[in-house]
């Protein structure tokens, strides 16, 4: 079997730590439970391009229950946990290629090895394995059935091939399931982000000005978490129905040159390029720490701040000191990139199962359909996202309520009104 992985002999603890993550993915495991009896996915080849995270090897180890045969690589070049790789390659069989902190040459070689397999089903997180295919290697695209995607970046690149005419095979906007976006990256994004921050810095976020860019899912779960921990946070946007209800929602809210006056910290988790840039640079406060959590390492423009520095040093793990020219100093967290995956370890393995749960269960709702889905970017059904959430609730021991039958009726009729 052919891998590329840091070092085989770490599987040990990678194999501690996947097993520390199943016990908080109860979902997963149990629709894998159900899978590894019937092997849905017998025979189909999964080319997946994700975190090489604890959470995603119980993703890995579910999918072969099923049957399926799958090949892994990191999305993202600092997110790979290098026990985790060595433990999916010694003691499930499973070729991963990640090495935590890989050049852009051996990312796209890694990206290029797991669809070396010729995949029937792509699994994504930002869509790079898509691009791949649909650039240098359309002929591989014949045998290819459908794809998922993770993340928000990963679907806005997809609806815009396919608003192009671009998509050649359907896919599965796992993100846009209401059991994924609504708690993975509100309360994923949001907890692991400053996790991320902190283990980072050692900096206390209590009592600092915490500047949030971007409104959206995961900026709320940022700047919820950020002021519950005693910070004064203020929020950037662009939209202005995010802006309002950001300030309604208590935070202050401004443009990003002003509040990189005030700023102790600036995180971007909004998907876009250049979202701390030239202009905001000049008006940063001495000190400001910046840090990204959007999913790729665009949005804080290093170019502009490295043209205006007289030099850069490594101050910790994950901590790069700028020397500006005008005697400022900025602290860049995790190379602009991830700072959740890149200084700590992702999403907690709770909202995980949720998000995993609806991959397999896209997997195998792009099989069971294969005939009738165009080129296009789907939502699974509301009955599966309702299903996942129901074993959820149950995985926590809370019952709700149901319908009666007149309840029933009367929400499905008109005839009722005023009595």
């Amino acid at each position: 079997m052919k891998y590329d992985i840091k070092d085989i002999k770490l599987a040990s603890a990678g194999e501690t730590r996947i097993k520390w993550a199943e016990l908080d993915m109860p979902v997963l495991l149990g629709i894998s439970n159900d899978f590894k009896k019937t092997k849905p996915f017998k025979g189909i080849n999964i080319s997946a391009c994700l975190h090489v995270t604890a959470e995603t090897a119980n993703l890995m180890i579910a999918l072969k229950n099923a049957g399926a045969n799958v090949a892994l690589c990191a999305s993202n070049p600092y997110s790979t946990q290098d026990d985790v790789a060595a433990a999916l390659v010694k003691n499930y069989n499973i070729p991963v290629y990640a090495i935590k902190g890989e050049s852009n040459e051996v990312y796209f070689s890694h990206l290029n090895a797991v669809l070396d397999i010729k995949p029937d089903i792509t699994m994504d997180d930002g869509a790079d394995l898509v691009g791949e295919l649909h650039t240098k290697r359309k002929n591989d695209i014949k045998k290819i059935i459908g794809g998922t995607e993770e993340t928000t970046t990963g679907v806005t690149r997809l609806k815009s091939m396919e608003k192009e005419g671009a998509l050649l095979f359907p896919i599965v906007a796992v993100n846009d399931s209401m059991t994924k976006h609504f708690f993975d990256n509100r309360y994923g994004t949001g907890q692991s982000t400053l996790d991320g921050i902190i283990r980072a810095t050692n900096k206390l976020i209590a009592g600092s000005v915490f500047v949030v860019a971007g409104y959206g899912w995961c900026g709320k779960g940022l700047a919820m978490r950020a002021r519950g921990m005693g910070a004064n946070v203020i929020v950037t946007e662009i939209d202005p129905v995010k802006a309002l209800e950001a300030f309604m929602d208590g935070f202050h809210v401004m443009k990003m040159t002003d509040a990189a006056k005030k700023a102790d910290f600036i995180c971007t988790v909004t998907g876009n390029i250049n979202v701390v840039g030239a202009d905001v640079f000049k008006t940063m406060k001495n000190g400001c720490i910046i840090s990204n959590s959007g999913h790729f390492d665009v949005e804080i423009d290093l170019v502009a701040l490295a043209k205006i520095s007289k030099n850069k040093k490594t101050l910790r793990d994950s901590v790069e000191a700028y020397n500006l020219k005008d005697g400022r100093t900025i602290f860049v967290l995790a190379g602009g990139r991830l700072v959740n995956l890149g200084s700590a370890e992702g999403h907690p393995a709770s909202v995980m199962d949720m998000s995993f749960a609806n991959q397999i269960l896209a997997v195998d709702f792009v099989l069971k359909n294969r005939k009738k889905l165009k080129n296009s970017v789907y939502v699974l059904p509301e009955v599966l996202d309702n299903k996942i959430a129901m074993l959820k609730l149950k995985s926590f021991d809370v019952s709700i309520d149901k319908l009666t039958d007149r309840q029933k009726e009367y929400i499905s009729g008109w005839q009722e009104g005023t009595k």
